[in-house]
């Protein structure tokens, strides 16, 4: 059997700080920074290996009552994840919200973001959005999306999550990232997927699990993704499409004086 592996570009830490090299990204750092998101962008427990290994190894699905249920075996008491307790322990606030919008939606949403190579396919690419856009594709794509290659394609899914984000709609993260889970069982190239949040939800039901000196230290963005949102890919324009007014964000929200976000006129 082979064994299961972390992916090191899958499930990143956000970098929302403003540094110098910050500069024209205050916004869309303000926006996140005020979004409830930010707890799943943020959240870094201490990984320990042993138990992230345990869980993906034992992990069965099970339909309980009508619910779905991944059951899983770590320090041998047993482990219960759903819908409803990723929902609760990422702090995502989403239940029954939209879990992808309409095609046509989604072609007329990515326009008004300044997308720039529109067309009837429903694989997007990043680099063709301005630096802002750029920013908050990437944080979402690294950060919560079940990907861990190909950072410049996006799909229907993560484009609907991006368009509700920036709309004030709500999308539906626990569904996607507890779906995204059911199927990694199944999936040939099964990894080590949502290291930061399983810890999470480990530590939400074990008191106090055994030492393991193997820690996972989960890779973070750093201040140069602001200069890698800023690469001009050839052929471009660089047309710069400002963000929306719904995700106009006032300085004392970030520092905790609010928590509503704007809202269309």
């Amino acid at each position: 059997m082979t064994t299961l592996q972390f992916a090191d570009t899958h499930n990143l830490v956000a970098f929302l700080s403003k540094p110098t090299e910050s500069e024209g990204f205050e916004q869309i750092i303000d926006f996140l920074n005020a979004n409830p998101i930010k707890y799943s962008l943020m959240i870094n427990p201490t990984i320990y290996t042993s138990c992230i290994e345990q869980f993906w190894a034992t992990t069965k699905v099970k339909n309980v009552n009508g619910e779905v249920q991944l059951q899983a075996l770590v320090d041998g008491k047993k482990i219960i994840v759903t819908e409803a307790s990723v929902r609760r322990d990422l702090q995502l606030n989403d239940e029954e919200r939209t879990d992808c919008l309409p095609n046509a939606t989604i072609f007329e949403e990515l326009t008004r973001m300044g997308y720039e190579k529109l067309s009837q396919k429903l694989t997007f690419y990043k680099a063709f959005f301005s630096p802002q856009w750029k920013f908050l594709i990437h944080t979402i794509l690294q950060c919560l999306s079940a990907k861990t290659t190909a950072w410049n394609e996006f799909s229907s899914t993560m484009a609907s999550a991006i368009i509700c984000l920036a709309t004030n709609q709500k999308f539906n993260f626990s569904k996607y990232i507890f779906e995204s889970m059911v199927k990694n069982l199944d999936n040939a190239g099964k990894f080590l997927m949502y290291p930061r949040f399983v810890q999470v939800f480990l530590e939400k039901q074990l008191e106090g699990m055994k030492s393991d000196k193997r820690i996972y230290v989960t890779p973070s963005h750093t201040k140069k993704i602001f200069r890698n949102m800023r690469r001009v890919w050839k052929g471009l324009p660089g047309r710069d499409t400002p963000l929306f007014p719904t995700m106009m964000v006032q300085a004392q929200q970030e520092q905790g004086e609010g928590s509503e976000m704007p809202t269309d006129p």
